[in-house]
C-alpha cells in the first residue's frame, strides 16, 4: 500500500495547517518550524499559574493547565480557527496527545476519574457538526486511560440574545444554560473539564459551578490555549 500512498501524496501533498508548506515524512499536521514557533504556556508544572489565578475568588479548581498561549492574530489563533471553523478536527487529536504527554510527566497533575468537554450550544453543534474539543479530550483520555464522558454535563437550547443584558445578568443566564443529567455518576470523583480557549473564563466557571452541585466532586481544567 505504501507505493499507492506515495503516489497519492505526490498529487495531494499534506500541508502544514498553519504555513501551508508541504509536510515532511516525520511531520504531522504542523511542520517542525511552526511547531517550534508555538507559544507554550508550561502551566502543567507551575502551581498558581495564570490560568489558575483566573479563577481565584470565583470558584474552586484543583488543578488547571493549558498547552498554548493565545495571542490575537498569532499562530495559536490561526490553528484554533482551523480547528473550530475549517473542519480540522485532527488538530484536537494533535494537541490532546501533546498535552497528555506533558501531564504524564507533571509531578503535580492529579489522577482523574472522568474527562468532560465543555458542551457546545446545540445550534452550533448542529451547524458545525462537531464539538471542537471532543477529539482533544478523547486523546487525553486515551493516553491517560481516563473515560471521556459527554452524557452528564449538558447544555440547554436557548435562543434568547444576550447582547442587551448587563454582564452580571449574562453570567447568571449562562449558569442556567448548563445542567447535570446524572448527579450520582460523578459523586466523589475527580473530573477534568476540557475546553479550547479560556479568555474571561465565564463559560468554564459556569460549568464548574454546575458540576460542583454534585456531592464531593473535584474539578480540574485543561485547555488548548489561554488568553493572557
Amino acid at each position: 500500500m505504501k507505493p499507492i500512498r506515495d503516489i497519492f501524496e505526490l498529487f495531494f501533498p499534506k500541508l502544514c495547517l498553519h504555513c501551508e508548506e508541504q509536510l515532511h515524512a516525520n511531520e504531522e499536521y504542523i511542520c517542525l518550524q511552526c511547531r517550534f514557533e508555538l507559544p507554550l504556556s508550561n502551566f502543567s508544572n507551575q502551581k498558581g499559574n495564570n490560568l489558575e489565578k483566573t479563577f481565584y475568588g470565583r470558584t474552586q479548581i484543583e488543578f488547571a493547565t493549558s498547552l498554548l498561549l493565545y495571542q490575537r492574530k498569532g499562530i495559536t489563533q490561526h490553528l484554533i480557527h482551523q480547528l473550530k471553523y475549517m473542519g480540522k478536527e485532527e488538530l484536537g487529536t494533535f494537541f490532546g496527545s501533546w498535552l497528555a504527554t506533558e501531564l504524564q510527566t507533571s509531578e503535580r497533575c492529579p489522577q482523574f476519574d472522568f474527562i468532560v468537554p465543555v458542551p457546545l450550544h446545540p445550534k452550533k453543534l448542529n451547524t458545525r457538526g462537531y464539538n471542537q474539543v471532543t477529539k482533544f479530550g478523547k486523546k487525553i483520555g486515551e493516553i491517560l486511560d481516563v473515560p471521556f464522558n459527554t452524557s452528564i454535563l449538558l447544555r440547554k437550547l436557548d435562543s434568547q440574545t444576550q447582547t442587551s443584558k448587563l454582564r452580571i445578568e449574562r453570567f447568571k443566564d449562562l449558569k442556567e444554560k448548563f445542567f447535570i443529567d446524572n448527579m450520582l455518576l460523578f459523586e466523589n470523583k475527580h473530573v477534568l473539564l476540557v475546553d479550547d480557549v479560556v479568555t474571561t473564563g465565564a463559560t468554564v466557571e459556569a460549568c464548574i459551578i454546575k458540576l460542583q452541585k454534585i456531592k464531593d466532586i473535584k474539578v480540574s481544567l485543561a485547555t488548548i490555549a489561554f488568553t493572557e
